[in-house]
């Protein structure tokens, strides 16, 4: 056995995709930014677009500011290990950057208003940044609202049924009957029963959220180690105490499963009940747009949904792997 361990301690591991040399990225990343400003400036446009100039002024610094970046990265600390590693994703977005500003600005190959260039959407964030940022709140203090609720009342509700046979019996049929249907099947019903719009989105976006955080923590909670429980009364703990420190911290990692899906269920809910009854944020944003056919104005508004979704995301994926330290880098994002 010993030999077989010491033979399978020399075994070749499988290489690791290496990356080209900072020097050769620096060069990629700032020919690419460069590529950019030079056709965004120096091709005739299909269009009149007075972002123009102010774009290829951002890929010229891009261009010319990245390239020592990179070549420094190491000095950096984490920024410069996160700016070696994205380098061929910063390539990539100046090419792609790049296309789409051929295929549209320069040579008009998309029809316009449905096609329009980077910089027309770089004015948006110029000209309009006021009312997406009044949009961005409203929608985050909407999300906020009703995911807090769910996400509360989920985790009770999940924790009672998984610890009490009572509460289980009476709400476990409950559950099943009406968790399963999609929180938008309910908006007629919602708007109509809930005095204003915003409290029937708040109501639509907390029912998304709380499904799977109650369904998550139920099942977390009754899958808990039994001699968990035994040692612990063995020791003399009253019924709070194995509550509050047995079954809930074991079954953390369930509940953050849940807290995820309904994370990315409530995302959902809250567009459609914005384009549908709420007076502002980004989903009334985007039927504004649609409406106007402002077509810049909505890939704005959709480029900053994504980030804001990814964004609150990656903080729940923070708090999990502070929360559950010896979970962490178990699930990735």
């Amino acid at each position: 056995m010993a030999s077989l361990t010491g033979y399978a301690g020399r075994l070749p591991r499988p290489a690791a995709g290496r990356l080209p040399g900072l020097p050769v990225r620096a060069l990629a990343v700032g020919a690419a930014w460069l590529a950019l400003a030079g056709a965004t400036y120096g091709l005739p446009e299909e269009g009149d677009f007075p972002s123009t100039a102010a774009f290829a002024a951002g890929a010229l610094g891009l261009g010319l500011g990245l390239p020592p970046l990179v070549v420094l990265s190491g000095r950096l600390g984490r920024a410069g290990t996160a700016l070696a590693q994205g380098t061929p994703w910063l390539i990539l977005l100046a090419l792609a950057a790049l296309a789409w500003e051929l295929i549209t600005a320069k040579f008009a190959l998309l029809p316009m208003p449905f096609f329009p260039p980077p910089q027309a959407i770089l004015e948006v964030f110029l000209d309009d940044g006021a009312r997406l940022g009044g949009s961005i709140l409203a929608s985050l203090k909407l999300l906020a609202g009703g995911y807090l609720i769910g996400a509360g009342l989920g985790f009770v509700l999940g924790v009672a049924i998984g610890w009490s046979k009572t509460v289980g019996y009476w709400a476990h049929p409950v559950l099943r009957f009406v968790g399963p249907l999609p929180a938008t099947a309910w908006l007629p019903l919602a708007f109509f029963v809930f005095p204003s719009s915003w409290s029937a989105s708040t109501f639509l976006i907390a029912l998304a959220t709380g499904f799977p955080v109650t369904v998550l923590t139920w099942s977390g909670v009754a899958g808990v180690n039994k001699a968990y429980f035994d040692v612990a009364r063995t020791l003399g703990a009253s019924s709070t105490f194995l509550v509050l420190r047995v079954a809930i911290p074991a079954a953390l990692p369930h509940v953050f499963v849940g807290l995820f899906m309904g994370l990315g269920g409530s995302f959902a809910v809250l567009v459609v009940a914005e384009m549908l009854g709420v007076k502002s944020g980004l989903g009334w944003y985007l039927q504004w747009a649609q409406g106007w056919a402002a077509y810049a104005n909505l890939y704005a508004a959709l480029i900053v949904m994504a980030l804001m979704c990814s964004g609150l995301i990656s903080l729940l994926f923070r708090l999990r792997d502070r929360v559950l330290s010896w979970q962490k880098g178990l699930v990735q994002w």
